[in-house]
């Protein structure tokens, strides 16, 4: 009888230690399970970790291996799991950045650069909590792919003329240059100390009884991507800048997203965004307000794309200026929609230079929200910064502009339509449905104005707008020199 007891007691031991070490063992799974991080619910059948050798006393016959389909690591594309996974961020803390706001950091930027440079789906890190100063840099590529500079942190420039290093660049801050697939991005801010750009006599209205002196004017533009591709620009504040706050040269797939872009409404040339030479871009959701353009688009552009911006106050959304210095500019298949343009010296404006060549055409403006805007709808070919400007005998060639459901107010110092086009190249195919405009305070000063436009009117438009001329001019100078 005892040795039945006995007997009976060691197989119930068996039993359990069998029990405990079963992949089935709940507190086995929850274990394995939580180490992971990957909360406190159990693994499906499919991601249960091999079983573990059990003690010697019970091991099978046969050796043991893995169910089917069952790999050996149960999460392969988790990194925790990894030992020989890199660390792919550069922190420039690590690096020898100080953030106090005082401290030159430049060093630190660079060199953190330099290291991601190298390295694939790396990441330059600026953390939160720090301010970080530097000065004029231009960090240059080519690059592994899928580099990111992330700021969460406050990133600055020196605080005016004064403090700017002489052999540093006026004309520039960063520069991001020869580079793909690069992500600017993060939840921190960007910030120009720009007022005492601002205050140099050579800007407008800063001199004598409010006129422009002489003297150095050069301001660097705060952000600048140059001949670079596949870029990415989301989440920053990016305030005060000097002069432009983000501008792109010679680029292709530019993707801007979420931007709050700020400086005062008095703030010269301070544009929010600004395109030349760059070819397939987005800029979605996004706010700027500023002293200047809201978002200007210059000569070589194409295939932009502008939805759910919010301007103002700012002078805008400009195609232009464009042919200055006689010279050619072609701009195409640009679409501006649902935006809303507010407290702005001017709402969506095209401007030339009496002289130039090329050509405007593919714009359509649909889905805009006005309120209180001057110069709602503009197009101008006079575009002068002189009174010595003369009247040429060639132009811009505007064609191919849809405005399409437009509506608001407008301040009435300023008729709400005006298309000034040239006397030598007539504005063409400008095509006018649901422009509904209404003055904000008071009564209209003035009419609608056009000269030498000729399009369509598929809605009635309010103001009315009798000048717009049907159908095509009856001659067009040689068509050749306003092409691209």
């Amino acid at each position: 009888m005892e040795l039945t007891r006995r007997t009976v007691i060691v197989l119930w031991i068996t039993v359990s230690l069998i029990l405990i070490q079963s992949p089935g063992n709940v507190q086995g799974r929850y274990h394995y399970h939580k180490k992971n991080g990957k909360g406190s619910q159990s693994p499906t059948p499919s991601q249960e970790s091999p079983p573990e050798s059990p003690p010697e006393s019970v091991a099978p016959s046969t050796p043991s291996t893995n169910p089917p389909n069952v790999p050996s690591d149960p999460y392969p594309d988790d990194p925790g799991n990894n030992s020989n996974t890199t660390d792919c961020t550069f922190n420039v803390m690590s690096f020898g950045a100080v953030g106090d706001g005082d401290a030159d950091d430049t060093e630190a930027f660079r060199d953190a650069w330099k290291a991601a440079c190298a390295v694939e789906s790396a990441v330059v890190l600026a953390p939160a909590d720090y301010c970080f100063k530097i000065t004029s840099t231009i960090f240059s590529g080519p690059c592994q792919p899928g580099l990111v500079f992330q700021v969460d942190g406050i990133l600055m420039t020196p605080d005016g003329p004064e403090a700017w290093p002489k052999e540093d660049s006026h004309k520039q801050w960063l520069v991001f240059y020869r580079l793909d697939q690069m992500t600017f991005t993060g939840s921190g801010t960007i910030e120009g100390n720009g007022q005492k750009w601002w205050d140099l006599p050579c800007k407008p209205h800063r001199g004598p009884n409010g006129s422009t002196a002489s003297g150095p004017c050069d301001s660097p533009a705060l952000i600048r991507f140059f001949m670079s591709t596949n870029l990415v620009v989301k989440g920053l504040r990016i305030q005060n800048s000097p002069m432009f706050h983000m501008k792109f040269d010679g680029c292709e797939g530019v993707q801007i997203e979420k931007l709050l872009i700020s400086s005062p409404k008095l703030s010269p040339n301070t544009d929010g965004i600004h395109l030349e030479n760059t070819k397939s871009v987005v800029i979605y959701d996004s706010m700027i307000s500023n002293g200047d353009d809201c978002i200007s688009i210059g000569p070589g552009c194409a295939n932009v794309d502008i939805m759910g911006v919010t301007c103002g106050p700012s002078h805008g959304i400009s195609i232009g200026s464009l042919g200055v210095h006689n010279s050619q500019a072609c701009v195409s298949n640009i679409t501006v929609r649902d935006t809303v343009i507010r407290e702005s010296d001017n709402g969506l404006r095209i401007k030339t230079w009496q002289g130039g060549t090329g050509c405007v055409s593919g714009i359509l403006f649909e889905n805009i929200d006005m309120e209180n805007v001057m110069n709602c709808l503009l197009v101008d070919q006079y575009y002068c910064l002189s009174k010595a400007c003369r009247n040429e005998t060639s132009a811009v060639h505007v064609t191919d502009v849809t405005y399409r459901t437009i509506k608001g107010t407008y301040d009435v110092r300023r008729p709400p339509i005006h298309f000034a086009c040239s006397d030598t190249v007539a504005c063409t195919n400008i095509i006018l449905s649901e422009v509904e405009l209404y003055p904000y305070e008071g009564e209209l000063m003035d009419d609608p104005f056009c000269w030498n436009a000729y399009g369509t009117q598929e809605t009635p438009t309010i103001p009315p707008i009798e000048c717009l001329q049907d159908g095509e001019p009856e001659a067009l100078a040689d068509v050749s020199e306003y092409t691209c």
